[in-house]
């Protein structure tokens, strides 16, 4: 009887770890969705720069009582421009949103907002990046909800449409708001 060889044995072992590996990625309720270690806590501190002559916003800013979005763009963002328009009709609507220009030129971000309108309330630079390092993003769009104590409701990476504002955006906002009144 031939004896089995540890390297004819392992061929077998790795193809039935990467399977389970695969089986239990595959489980995942949102196979899209990108983890953030950041939901349920305070969100990361405001290091964003003004942006031109545009209003700023702070960190108390994020912990008044009220609920936010914190929306990272670019002018160079394809996506970003796609999600513009649905940003706007949430502005429109009352919902207060704070931007965060990711590793733009100052003069591209001005013009993308004049060409687009401006839907945020407040609009920080993040030149280095750094904010959004200490935030978790991936690239941009990347959209938070803050609730008014400052914590970090929902995490979504992509550009904001319809669907994701009546899936995602409205459902986390609207979640916020009962927990507040609790």
């Amino acid at each position: 009887m031939a004896k089995l060889s540890p390297l004819m044995a392992a061929p077998p072992l790795i193809f039935a770890g990467l399977a389970v590996m695969f089986y239990v990625g595959m489980q995942r309720q949102d196979p899209d969705a990108l983890p953030s270690a950041l939901i349920g806590k305070q969100a990361p501190a405001v290091s964003a720069v003004p942006l031109g002559d545009l209003p700023a916003f702070a960190d108390a800013d994020l912990r008044d009582g009220r609920l936010h979005l914190v929306n990272f763009w670019a002018s160079w963002c394809a996506p970003c421009r796609v999600e513009h328009p649905n940003l706007e009709a949430l502005a429109a609507e009352g919902v207060q949103i704070f931007g965060v220009n990711y590793k733009d030129k100052p003069g591209n971000a001005l013009e993308f907002l004049a060409e687009l309108g401006n839907p945020y309330a407040a609009v920080g630079a993040d030149d280095a990046g750094r904010m959004a390092l200490e935030w978790g993003v991936y690239g941009v769009p990347e959209t938070y909800v803050i609730d008014g104590e400052g914590r970090i409701v929902l995490r979504f990476a992509g550009p904001i449409t319809q669907r994701v504002i009546t899936d995602q955006i409205r459902p986390a906002i609207e979640a916020a708001k009962a927990a507040s009144q609790d």
